[in-house]
């Protein structure tokens, strides 16, 4: 879902609903989780209650509370790392293929997220318009491929999705925008990469260049996207991360990450050319781009907040290109 609204005195009017909203306390993790390092990780001791205010142990005692039939691994996007688990050894081996390099044992994980691998057709219809609701204290996620809760004061979630990665895919860029959107942050529908040291965003509808700027881009560039661009706060500014998460060219973005030098919002035409974009359409635009799921009035009002800061912050143009590897002279 992407929002859209006009820039009054800084800050974005938007409409109002009435929306259950979550409770603001930190994300919480539990000493009853092991560490994300070898190739298994725990499901805790039942007897063993959560603790407030801290984040998974990898301490001895918890590695020795383990259920050995789950195997784990952490999942690090935009330097926030959550432990998966499921007792499918050819799941994991699934999840270990398709994340690569944005998996890191050594991690630390603000949750755990434990999987149950449902058999063909009890889950289908991955084109299904996914719903996302805080209720219950827990934030239920659904989609036609997949139903999955997280709970945040107790720092664990589950997710029931066939043996394929997709539906994985899906709660990942959910998860990772409910984190973000208190931190300032972002998901665009944006491809990414980065130049001497410096991240280029490059957003538009389907069909406006984001794929073919990426397969264009010089041997200098290092892609960190072509789909859904990652952006955190950082300082003053803001830092753009790869993401696993693929376009069209099916192609994992590289882990790394760089300051946020421009946004470009793209359209081919018969010429090369760059446009300043005033505040106010460059917000417009940036809000139709953002990938936001939740139905929480609080929470669509920071990105709505989050869209204009960013725009205030880093520079934005309207890019027009013929598709060949020229407009790259441009982007420096």
């Amino acid at each position: 879902m992407s929002y859209a609204g006009h820039c009054e005195g800084g800050r974005w009017s938007q409409w109002q609903s009435c929306f259950p909203r979550l409770d603001t306390g930190p994300i919480r993790g539990a000493a009853v989780y092991a560490t994300c390092s070898g190739t298994r990780a725990s499901r805790a001791d039942q007897g063993v209650r959560p603790t407030g205010g801290t984040r998974m142990t990898s301490c001895p005692t918890a590695r020795r509370a383990v259920k050995e039939s789950m195997h784990g691994t952490c999942i690090e996007i935009g330097g926030m790392a959550i432990l998966v688990r499921t007792e499918s050894p050819e799941f994991f081996g699934i999840l270990e293929e398709r994340y690569g390099g944005f998996v890191n044992p050594s991690a630390e994980p603000l949750f755990a997220l434990d999987v149950e691998i449902v058999p063909p057709g009890s889950n289908s219809d991955p084109d299904a318009e996914a719903s996302v609701r805080f209720e219950g204290g827990r934030w239920v996620l659904e989609r036609g491929d997949f139903y999955a809760e997280w709970n945040p004061g107790l720092g664990r979630g589950y997710i029931r999705q066939g043996a394929y990665p997709y539906a994985m895919d899906a709660v990942l860029r959910i998860l990772h925008s409910l984190l973000l959107v208190r931190q300032g942050g972002l998901l665009i529908h944006a491809a990414s990469g980065v130049r001497n040291g410096r991240a280029f965003l490059f957003s538009g509808v389907s069909g406006a260049g984001k794929t073919t700027i990426s397969r264009l881009a010089p041997q200098d560039v290092t892609l960190l996207t072509d789909e859904i661009s990652y952006v955190r706060r950082d300082g003053d500014g803001y830092r753009a991360f790869g993401t696993p998460f693929a376009g069209e060219l099916a192609k994992v973005g590289e882990n790394i990450s760089a300051p946020v030098a421009a946004l470009y919002f793209l359209a081919q035409g018969p010429e090369n050319r760059i446009e300043t974009m005033a505040p106010a359409e460059a917000g417009r635009t940036l809000l139709r781009n953002i990938l936001f799921f939740a139905e929480d009035a609080e929470l669509v009002k920071l990105v709505f907040d989050a869209a204009c800061e960013f725009v205030s912050k880093v520079p934005v143009y309207r890019l027009t290109f013929v598709p060949d590897g020229r407009v790259w002279d441009l982007i420096v």
